[in-house]
Protein backbone atom coordinates (compact mmCIF):
# COMPACT_ATOMS: atom_id res chain seq x y z
CA UNK A 1 0.00 0.00 0.00
CA UNK A 2 1.48 3.36 -0.60
CA UNK A 3 0.15 6.85 -0.70
CA UNK A 4 1.30 10.32 -0.38
CA UNK A 5 1.63 13.08 2.10
CA UNK A 6 2.53 16.49 2.67
CA UNK A 7 4.45 17.50 5.94
CA UNK A 8 6.19 19.81 8.05
CA UNK A 9 7.66 18.91 11.39
CA UNK A 10 9.74 20.42 14.01
CA UNK A 11 12.24 18.71 16.14
CA UNK A 12 13.34 20.42 19.81
CA UNK A 13 15.39 19.25 22.17
CA UNK A 14 14.57 18.25 26.00
CA UNK A 15 10.94 17.67 27.29
CA UNK A 16 7.92 18.95 26.12
CA UNK A 17 7.44 22.46 28.02
CA UNK A 18 4.55 22.38 30.55
CA UNK A 19 2.92 25.40 28.44
CA UNK A 20 3.09 24.23 24.78
CA UNK A 21 1.59 20.44 26.04
CA UNK A 22 -1.41 22.26 28.18
CA UNK A 23 -1.76 24.21 24.83
CA UNK A 24 -1.52 21.10 22.55
CA UNK A 25 -4.36 19.37 24.96
CA UNK A 26 -6.63 22.07 25.50
CA UNK A 27 -6.59 23.91 21.73
CA UNK A 28 -5.55 19.95 19.62
CA UNK A 29 -7.40 16.80 21.14
CA UNK A 30 -10.85 16.31 20.87
CA UNK A 31 -10.66 14.23 24.13
CA UNK A 32 -8.36 13.73 27.07
CA UNK A 33 -7.31 10.46 25.74
CA UNK A 34 -4.15 8.76 26.91
CA UNK A 35 -1.18 9.28 24.27
CA UNK A 36 0.22 6.21 22.14
CA UNK A 37 2.99 4.99 23.37
CA UNK A 38 5.43 2.84 21.10
CA UNK A 39 8.98 1.88 19.88
CA UNK A 40 9.67 2.75 15.72
CA UNK A 41 12.98 1.36 14.82
CA UNK A 42 14.55 2.98 12.18
CA UNK A 43 17.58 2.68 8.92
CA UNK A 44 20.24 5.48 10.16
CA UNK A 45 21.58 6.37 6.52
CA UNK A 46 24.60 9.15 6.68
CA UNK A 47 24.21 12.24 5.03
CA UNK A 48 20.47 11.38 3.68
CA UNK A 49 17.56 13.35 4.39
CA UNK A 50 15.39 12.61 1.62
CA UNK A 51 14.27 8.78 2.13
CA UNK A 52 13.28 6.90 5.93
CA UNK A 53 12.91 3.55 6.38
CA UNK A 54 11.70 2.43 9.45
CA UNK A 55 10.08 -0.45 11.34
CA UNK A 56 7.28 -0.25 13.02
CA UNK A 57 4.35 -2.76 15.05
CA UNK A 58 5.01 -5.84 12.75
CA UNK A 59 6.11 -4.16 8.87
CA UNK A 60 8.32 -1.98 7.39
CA UNK A 61 7.96 1.46 6.32
CA UNK A 62 9.59 3.19 3.55
CA UNK A 63 9.47 7.21 3.34
CA UNK A 64 10.66 9.30 -0.12
CA UNK A 65 10.51 12.73 -0.42
CA UNK A 66 9.57 13.67 -3.65
CA UNK A 67 9.97 17.56 -3.29
CA UNK A 68 10.63 20.53 -0.53
CA UNK A 69 8.27 23.29 -1.03
CA UNK A 70 9.54 25.68 0.49
CA UNK A 71 8.92 27.10 4.22
CA UNK A 72 5.60 28.39 4.97
CA UNK A 73 4.29 30.95 7.46
CA UNK A 74 1.63 30.10 9.56
CA UNK A 75 1.08 33.39 12.03
CA UNK A 76 3.34 35.40 13.63
CA UNK A 77 5.30 32.46 15.91
CA UNK A 78 5.35 29.16 13.29
CA UNK A 79 7.28 28.97 10.25
CA UNK A 80 8.12 25.32 8.48
CA UNK A 81 9.32 23.28 5.49
CA UNK A 82 6.35 21.90 3.90
CA UNK A 83 7.74 19.04 2.16
CA UNK A 84 5.86 16.26 -0.01
CA UNK A 85 6.29 12.73 0.41
CA UNK A 86 5.40 9.20 -0.93
CA UNK A 87 4.41 5.97 1.48
CA UNK A 88 5.20 2.78 1.14
CA UNK A 89 4.34 0.01 3.68
CA UNK A 90 4.77 -3.58 3.63
CA UNK A 91 3.62 -6.64 5.57
CA UNK A 92 4.67 -10.37 5.93
CA UNK A 93 1.47 -12.58 6.14
CA UNK A 94 4.33 -15.09 7.51
CA UNK A 95 5.41 -13.01 10.20
CA UNK A 96 9.08 -14.09 9.55
CA UNK A 97 10.10 -10.76 8.27
CA UNK A 98 9.83 -7.21 9.88
CA UNK A 99 10.87 -7.91 13.41
CA UNK A 100 12.53 -6.04 16.02
CA UNK A 101 15.04 -8.84 17.20
CA UNK A 102 16.59 -9.22 13.34
CA UNK A 103 18.32 -5.93 13.45
CA UNK A 104 18.15 -5.11 17.28
CA UNK A 105 22.22 -5.89 17.70
CA UNK A 106 22.88 -3.70 14.50
CA UNK A 107 24.74 0.01 15.00
CA UNK A 108 22.73 1.03 11.62
CA UNK A 109 19.45 0.20 13.09
CA UNK A 110 18.42 3.39 15.94
CA UNK A 111 14.93 2.84 18.01
CA UNK A 112 13.03 5.61 18.78
CA UNK A 113 10.50 5.33 21.92
CA UNK A 114 7.75 7.24 21.45
CA UNK A 115 4.62 8.90 23.23
CA UNK A 116 2.68 10.64 20.93
CA UNK A 117 -0.64 12.89 21.25
CA UNK A 118 -2.25 12.59 18.11
CA UNK A 119 -5.87 14.30 16.39
CA UNK A 120 -6.93 14.06 12.71
CA UNK A 121 -9.16 17.58 11.13
CA UNK A 122 -11.43 17.11 8.36
CA UNK A 123 -11.60 20.26 5.60
CA UNK A 124 -14.37 20.72 3.71
CA UNK A 125 -14.63 23.99 2.02
CA UNK A 126 -15.71 26.92 4.07
CA UNK A 127 -15.52 25.58 7.22
CA UNK A 128 -13.65 25.46 9.64
CA UNK A 129 -11.48 22.04 10.00
CA UNK A 130 -13.42 19.52 12.16
CA UNK A 131 -11.88 17.32 14.78
CA UNK A 132 -12.67 13.70 14.00
CA UNK A 133 -12.71 10.57 15.84
CA UNK A 134 -10.02 8.07 16.26
CA UNK A 135 -12.40 5.09 15.07
CA UNK A 136 -13.09 7.34 11.59
CA UNK A 137 -12.11 5.91 8.56
CA UNK A 138 -9.61 8.00 6.35
CA UNK A 139 -9.93 6.83 3.24
CA UNK A 140 -13.41 7.90 3.23
CA UNK A 141 -12.68 11.14 4.44
CA UNK A 142 -11.19 13.47 1.33
CA UNK A 143 -9.48 16.32 2.46
CA UNK A 144 -7.73 15.75 6.28
CA UNK A 145 -4.76 16.44 8.32
CA UNK A 146 -3.36 14.85 11.30
CA UNK A 147 -1.47 17.10 13.72
CA UNK A 148 1.24 15.30 16.48
CA UNK A 149 2.89 16.10 19.31
CA UNK A 150 5.39 13.59 20.60
CA UNK A 151 8.08 12.86 23.10
CA UNK A 152 10.79 11.24 21.25
CA UNK A 153 13.98 9.06 23.24
CA UNK A 154 16.69 7.73 21.99
CA UNK A 155 20.31 6.80 22.68
CA UNK A 156 19.96 8.37 26.45
CA UNK A 157 18.67 11.59 24.26
CA UNK A 158 15.13 13.57 24.69
CA UNK A 159 13.48 15.37 22.07
CA UNK A 160 9.56 16.72 21.21
CA UNK A 161 8.25 17.01 17.79
CA UNK A 162 5.41 18.70 16.36
CA UNK A 163 3.78 17.60 12.89
CA UNK A 164 1.00 18.37 10.18
CA UNK A 165 0.56 15.31 8.14
CA UNK A 166 -2.15 15.88 5.15
CA UNK A 167 -2.81 14.49 2.17
CA UNK A 168 -3.42 17.72 0.26
CA UNK A 169 -1.10 20.79 0.86
CA UNK A 170 -4.36 22.76 1.07
CA UNK A 171 -5.47 20.84 3.40
CA UNK A 172 -1.96 21.23 5.62
CA UNK A 173 -2.67 24.46 4.95
CA UNK A 174 -5.78 25.11 6.49
CA UNK A 175 -5.27 23.22 9.43
CA UNK A 176 -1.86 25.11 10.18
CA UNK A 177 -3.85 28.14 10.51
CA UNK A 178 -6.62 27.23 12.20
CA UNK A 179 -4.73 26.45 14.85
CA UNK A 180 -1.68 29.19 14.75
CA UNK A 181 -2.88 32.08 13.57
CA UNK A 182 -3.52 33.49 17.36
CA UNK A 183 -1.31 30.97 18.22
CA UNK A 184 0.95 32.79 21.34
CA UNK A 185 2.91 30.33 22.66
CA UNK A 186 6.32 28.97 22.03
CA UNK A 187 7.82 29.80 18.98
CA UNK A 188 7.96 27.16 16.22
CA UNK A 189 11.41 28.53 13.91
CA UNK A 190 12.20 27.31 10.44
CA UNK A 191 15.71 26.77 11.57
CA UNK A 192 13.97 23.37 13.96
CA UNK A 193 11.96 21.95 11.05
CA UNK A 194 12.66 19.12 8.88
CA UNK A 195 11.82 15.22 8.53
CA UNK A 196 12.78 12.21 10.81
CA UNK A 197 16.12 11.68 8.48
CA UNK A 198 17.49 14.49 9.19
CA UNK A 199 16.62 14.36 12.88
CA UNK A 200 18.33 10.52 13.07
CA UNK A 201 21.63 12.41 12.77
CA UNK A 202 21.39 14.68 15.25
CA UNK A 203 19.65 12.17 17.95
Amino acid sequence: MSYTTYETRWFIAGTIPANFETWFKQNCLADSSQPEQRSDIYLYAPNNDFVGIKLRQGRLEIKWRLEELGTMQFGNSVAGKVEKWSKWMCTDSTGEAFLPNQVENSSTWISVNKIRYSQCYQIRFGIVPQQLSNSVNLDKIENHCNVELTLLQSNNNTWWSVALEANFIDSLRATANYLFTNYKNIELLEKDSFAYPSWLGRC
